[in-house]
């Protein structure tokens, strides 16, 4: 099951007990200091949960898959997710 923005909300307003309106707010807040986070060049680490980094890929040869043709692809930046111990016990079934 994919959890969606919506069922984020929902979540949030049933186990904090708070109004969906400041369930949305928190979540959306939230959303926004990541992608600012990021956009601005810095790593993200939540204890417990894990660590978003971002790392730069350079330029390099491909080939289009369709005709065959190769091609430059651009340097790029991705965002990589690294999970915690305790995460990664968790989802094993070990903690």
């Amino acid at each position: 099951m994919t959890i969606t923005k919506t069922s984020l909300i929902d979540s949030i307003c049933n186990t904090a007990n708070l109004p969906k309106q400041e369930s949305s707010s928190a979540v959306e807040s939230l959303l926004e200091i990541v992608k600012q986070t990021l956009a601005s060049g810095e790593d993200i680490l939540i204890s417990g949960f894990g660590k978003f980094c971002l790392k730069d890929k350079r330029q390099r040869r491909g080939r289009n898959p369709q005709t065959g043709d190769v091609m430059m692809m651009d340097a790029r930046r991705i965002v990589t997710f690294k999970c915690s111990n305790l995460m990664r016990d968790k989802i094993n079934g070990k903690g």
